[in-house]
């Protein structure tokens, strides 16, 4: 068996190489060893540093520490002593006048003059009724008092007539009694006969009780007119009576006309329309003073202690946090909120439980700062009342 030699055929990478270039490859050392062995020198180098600082560090600590003791409980105390000047409640809302817009005539409305959310002045028209109703009224009061002042002036025309018949009247019953007296005497004298004397007597009482009813009519007549015939028509009973009623119905006619009692935004508006009937006293919409607010504030009776009236108050409103509003405090309940309760707390009944009430304050708003945002009857505030009063060491 003949083995034949293999021929050497040098790779790609040598036969694009240089001859002269090609060199039998030497062992190299392993620098990345070396590398990673300098790298850790240095973090070992490092890491005690660290330690080493964190060491002093250490050192320093406890003695500040302890250090910051008398100083935070210094400043605890000059906190204590010097705090309690304010007096700050959550539990106050935004508050305004507001009023049910009514009338105390019925009828039916003809045009709302006026839009949901409008702003209104004071004696702006809000609504009106159809007049016609209350316009017949007036008329018939008026015909009703002209017809008694006619009446009246003719009551009167009537005693004075009643005066001049019963002085007429009364000059007949003078006749009649000088002529009775003559025939008494010619009758004593058998001059005339008796028939003559008893018919002159008779016309003598006839024209008497004539006489005696015209007097009672006048009499009549003078009390109707007041017991002065010379009283104006204006001053008498009847006519004030009459007149009062047209100024009833003037009344009522222009209370067919519904103004805005004083200025602010109308609200539920929408739920009157022409044409719809309303009562008496029926609530048509809601006024609301925009113009004139203020704070209502349930504080904890023993956050009243040194709280009161005209002291100078902070008011912030969560609608808008950023702003602040200034006012003073402008009254305090007289008593405590739950007294004027549907059935207030009746502590001798034997099941009483001692709660801290809460008494009811009103703080008055500057409104005159033109720079903060409305305020809106409701809206949750928080009110912070200067005192002017440090709580001071405490006594034991």
């Amino acid at each position: 068996m003949t083995v034949h030699p293999r021929k050497f055929e040098p790779s790609s990478d040598l036969r694009d190489r240089d001859p002269a270039s090609v060199k039998l490859e030497q062992p190299k050392p392993d620098v990345d060893a070396r590398a990673s062995a300098a790298a850790g020198a240095e973090a070992s180098d490092e890491k005690e540093s660290d330690e080493a600082h964190k060491a002093s560090g250490r050192r320093w600590l406890r003695p500040a520490l302890f250090a910051l003791v008398p100083v935070a409980l210094a400043g605890g105390v000059y906190i204590y002593v010097t705090g309690g000047r304010y007096m700050s409640t959550d539990d106050a809302y935004v508050n305004a006048r507001q009023v049910g817009i009514s009338t105390d005539v019925a009828g039916i409305v003809a045009d709302v003059d006026v839009t949901n959310n409008q702003y209104v002045r004071a004696g702006q028209v809000l609504y009106r009724f159809d007049p016609n109703q209350f316009q017949i009224a007036v008329d018939n009061a008026q015909g009703n008092l002209d017809q008694i002042a006619l009446t009246l002036q003719s009551m009167k025309a009537d005693y004075s007539q009643f005066l001049a018949e019963s002085a007429a009247e009364q000059a007949q019953v003078d006749l009649d009694q000088a002529n009775y007296t003559r025939y008494a005497a010619l009758l004593s004298a058998q001059a005339i006969s008796k028939m003559t004397v008893d018919q002159a007597r008779f016309t003598l009482a006839t024209d008497a009780s004539k006489l005696n009813a015209l007097h009672q009519q006048a009499a009549s007549e003078l009390v109707k007119l007041g017991g002065n015939a010379d009283k104006p028509v204006e001053d008498l009973p009847e006519y004030q009576q009459a007149r009062a009623q047209l100024r009833e119905a003037e009344r009522e006619l222009g209370h067919s006309v519904v103004r805005a009692p004083f200025s602010g935004t109308v609200t539920n508006v929408p739920s009157i329309a022409p044409g719809k009937y309303l009562a008496a006293s029926t609530v048509a919409f809601y006024l609301v003073d925009t113009d004139h607010l203020w704070i209502d504030a349930t504080p904890k009776e023993t956050e009243l202690t040194h709280v009161r009236r005209g002291q100078k108050a902070s008011i912030t409103v969560d609608t808008y946090p950023g702003q602040t509003w200034h006012g003073v405090v402008e009254s305090i309940s007289p008593a405590a909120a739950q007294q004027f309760a549907l059935l207030p707390p009746q502590n001798t009944s034997g099941n009483w439980v001692k709660v801290v009430q809460r008494v009811p304050l009103r703080v008055a708003v500057d409104s005159d700062d033109s720079n903060t945002s409305p305020l809106r009857a409701g809206m949750s505030v928080e009110v912070n009342i200067d005192t002017g009063h440090a709580r001071g060491l405490p006594f034991f």
